[in-house]
């Protein structure tokens, strides 16, 4: 047995986990260098929710950020996340967008893209797969993880086999829910590393109390990396510590080799940081609470926390249990798809619809009808015909690849913002953030000429993470 390999996600998904997304390049930018020597096998610094938050609410050029962690950490392998036809948006996007973006990422500085489909759809993973491959990046394909009677072993061994097939480097399981139990994760590994060639990885979160477990048995039964958080930024909806993970394989066969000594200065820097956002209110103590609560409700932490504040502005916060019970049942109308960005928003919104209505489907959002409809892409199981006639009514379902309708968008695009760039990357910020980028731009023209233009209603907008 290699030894084990970590992925640090301070720098990603431990701020967006437990600060929404809010940590600044000039909070970063210190502790780089010394990042960059502990030998981590990869740096999770870079997509999800990042691209968004860095224009919205940080005022920062997103590439600008990746150009500066590339320059101080040229020893360390660089990920990022990225959700294939989706991108970092919202929506699917043409071919010549996906290609182009793959490659802008690699250019500035990326070398493993992790790509997900919120519906386990390789359809809509191929196009991100092949401009990574082409682009001499690393392309790891992440399973996104749930529960339910068709999330069988051989539902996530016959994924993981169409994914090596598409190409894939290597594979995730991507329990973002916290739904993993210690030896479900060991015997999940051992099945999809019996099935695949393809080094296999865990991301798993804190929220549960269950990660530090689930890595154990998982890195027993054979997984070749982890993703951990420094512990400053980790529990909670974060990720196991990173210094814990490190001691407890200390002198076994899956030594990480990394020193525990150093790690201790960047803890240091990051403690700093993690008083100075509990002072302002950015980290909510709560959120570092255990709430096994996960494993009952199966939706992730953010998620519930969306349908609590829907409820509150209906003025029926008391009915939350049943809409927690009406969940599972608009998901198995809407064919299982796995609770993740975007599908748990989707979902989620469309029970809250059925219960303050007090009738199941009077109101359908534009978004479950699409989902419905399969513009997101094929879902887990094929919904019901009735049903889909139901919610769709004339309207003919989408059976093909939804990209293979998109027309290339990428010159028309360029010619949308051209009085903005400065760039080539500009047309990519813009192409995803039609509405937000194009205040950034002017603020960073203004900046440039030394007028004042700072936005301060950023700070109080919401953002999806």
């Amino acid at each position: 047995m290699a030894k084990l390999k970590i992925t640090e996600t301070v720098l990603r998904d431990a701020h967006q986990s437990l600060l929404a997304t809010r940590m600044t390049m000039d909070e970063m930018r210190p502790i780089l260098s010394k990042m960059d020597k502990i030998g981590f096998y990869s740096a999770e610094v870079w997509g999800g929710a990042t691209f968004d938050s860095c224009l919205r609410f940080l005022n920062e050029d997103p590439w600008e950020r990746l150009r500066i962690i590339r320059n101080e950490m040229p020893n360390t392998k660089l990920q990022m996340l990225f959700r294939g036809q989706n991108m970092l948006g919202y929506r699917h996007y043409a071919d010549d967008l996906v290609e182009y973006f793959v490659q802008k990422s690699v250019a500035n500085g990326i070398d493993i893209i992790r790509i997900f489909d919120a519906l386990n759809d390789i359809r809509n993973l191929d196009t991100a797969i092949k401009a990574s491959k082409k682009e001499g990046a690393h392309a790891q394909v992440a399973i996104s993880y749930t529960l339910g009677d068709v999330f069988t072993h051989d539902y996530y061994v016959n994924y993981a086999k169409q994914i090596e097939e598409a190409g894939a480097d290597s594979l995730c399981i991507k329990d973002m829910a916290a739904l993993l139990t210690p030896y479900e994760a060991e015997s999940l590994t051992r099945d999809l590393k019996s099935a695949v060639k393809i080094p296999v990885q865990l991301h798993t979160h804190y929220t549960s109390g269950l990660a530090s477990m689930c890595i154990m048995k998982a890195v027993e039964a054979g997984a070749d990396v982890v993703d951990t958080a420094m512990s400053p930024l980790a529990l909670g909806t974060s990720h196991a510590p990173t210094e814990s993970i490190v001691a407890a394989f200390q002198g076994t066969e899956y030594d990480t080799g990394i020193d525990l000594k150093a790690l201790t200065e960047v803890r240091d820097y990051f403690m700093g940081l993690r008083k100075k956002y509990i002072e302002s209110g950015l980290l909510d103590p709560k959120m570092l609470a255990t709430d096994a609560n996960a494993l009952i409700y199966q939706v992730p932490g953010g998620m519930l926390s969306n349908l609590l504040s829907q409820l509150k502005q209906a003025g029926k916060a008391d009915q939350l249990d049943e809409v927690l019970r009406e969940v599972p049942r608009v998901r198995k109308d809407s064919g299982y798809p796995p609770l993740v960005t975007p599908t748990s928003q989707i979902v989620g919104t469309q029970a809250v619809f059925n219960v303050i209505m007090g009738e199941r489907y009077k109101t359908v959002t534009k978004e479950f009808k699409g989902l419905v409809k399969g513009e997101y892409g094929k879902t887990p199981v094929e919904i019901d015909p009735e049903f889909q006639k139901k919610i769709l009514g004339d309207e003919e379902p989408i059976t093909c690849r939804p990209a293979d309708l998109l027309k290339p968008e990428f010159e028309e695009m360029k010619k949308e913002c051209a009085e903005w760039l400065e760039q080539e990357e500009d047309v990519l910020s813009y192409a995803m953030f039609p509405k937000v980028a194009p205040k950034f731009f002017e603020t960073r023209r203004n900046n440039r000429f030394g007028i004042d233009n700072k936005h301060s209603d950023f700070e109080n907008k919401v953002m999806p993470v």
